[in-house]
């Protein structure tokens, strides 16, 4: 079903965003048996926007959504994760647009990596250890924001 987010919003210098009301993501993090994290990545349908790339999981906000909300609808329609017990650690605007639209990326964990089911919107999703997200060819504005929300999850495991 389409929400009423659903849609681009163009800025003045031609720059494309998906989400008539922003859009929010995903970063889902789990511990691995030899003690690393790892994040779970989209690689992105190559028929979509940034396709061929990998990702978080995430898309359009809704009118009445905020930004957690649509993060985590967004990822159990994009990898079928719904009803799995996640913590909420953090909520960061990643991206701010010009004409104040807004990219959100939602920080959450689990206790261990949890089953994903992919849907059209991915070719792949997989567990990837915190320390080789880099090495993946990413989304540019996942790339971007990637050394500062490593940063910022490293500064939440230290004040455990």
């Amino acid at each position: 079903m389409r929400g009423d987010g659903d849609g681009w919003v163009i800025d003045p210098d031609g720059s494309r965003y998906w989400g008539r009301n922003g859009a929010a993501g995903l970063l889902l993090r789990a511990p691995l048996p030899d003690g690393a994290n790892a994040i779970l990545l989209q690689h992105r349908a190559v028929w979509s926007h940034q396709g061929g790339t990998w990702g978080l999981p995430g898309g359009a906000r809704d009118s009445h959504e905020s930004a957690i909300d649509t993060a985590i609808r967004e990822a159990d329609e994009e990898a079928g994760i719904g009803g799995t017990d996640l913590r909420i650690v953090a909520a960061v605007v990643t991206h701010q647009a010009p004409s104040g639209w807004t990219y959100t990326t939602v920080i959450a964990e689990v206790d261990m990596p949890v089953h994903t089911i992919a849907n059209g919107e991915s070719a792949e999703l997989r567990w990837v250890p915190e320390d080789e997200v880099a090495a993946l060819p990413l989304h540019p504005a996942f790339g971007q924001a990637w050394p500062d929300l490593r940063e910022r999850i490293m500064a939440l495991d230290l004040q455990r």
